[in-house]
């Protein structure tokens, strides 16, 4: 989703979203891909591709924070929760050479920021707006709170089919469908959203910002 546009903000812009969401993961893939050993069952090799595909995706990371605050002028609450995490479960991957923590991160993203959602539905409180730091224009607060209930639920689905892919997959296996499969659900969900949307009062610019820019981890 898009960072609102305040007076003095930079101009917002779709593309950029999507760079500093999907790109790190991405860089992950491709680096991945190209120190991947191309003999089957390199356990060894596969490891250290692992490895040094997390460091560039920590530096990728890194890099998405910076263009975010350059050029969408800010940096919300939910890309520094994602970034902290990458960069705790990265370490732990590269220092101890064990693909597993880099694969447990998606699900204790999602677990996070499904509970900071809950949380704020059992207070009343449409945290979603507040981890985005955005606005669509008309949005009202019942709107809010739908989505926010809405993700929350979805965050869980999503930890649950993570856990669900990296017990039965490959590594390669589970990258993929993380970059491909995981990514294609969010931005279906985040189609199955507009309607609701619209009845709560979202504006047709607002809601062509929510369709190109679903939350990620």
């Amino acid at each position: 989703m898009s960072d609102s546009q305040q007076p003095g903000a930079k101009p917002k812009s779709s593309w950029i979203n999507l760079l500093v969401d999907y790109g790190p993961l991405l860089v992950f893939f491709l680096a991945y891909r190209h120190f991947s050993p191309r003999e089957a069952n390199a356990g060894i090799g596969t490891v250290v591709a692992v490895t040094k595909g997390t460091v560039a995706f920590m530096v990728a990371t890194i890099v998405a924070l910076i263009v975010s605050k350059w050029r969408l002028g800010r940096i919300s609450p939910m890309l520094w929760l994602s970034t902290v995490l990458i960069l705790g479960f990265g370490t732990l991957t590269v220092l101890l050479g064990d693909p597993f923590w880099i694969q447990i991160k998606p699900t204790a993203i999602y677990l996070l920021f499904a509970g900071v959602l809950f949380a704020g539905l059992i207070r009343g409180k449409p945290m979603l707006r507040t981890l985005l730091q955005s606005a669509f224009d008309g949005l009202d607060d019942a709107g809010w709170m739908k989505l926010s209930r809405n993700w929350a639920f979805f965050f869980l689905f999503l930890a649950a089919l993570n856990e669900v892919l990296r017990h039965t997959l490959s590594f390669d296996g589970w990258l993929q469908a993380k970059l491909w499969g995981v990514t294609a659900l969010s931005f279906l969900f985040t189609f199955a959203q507009i309607p609701m949307l619209l009845k709560h009062g979202l504006g047709a610019e607002a809601a062509d910002e929510v369709e190109q820019n679903p939350p990620h981890d």
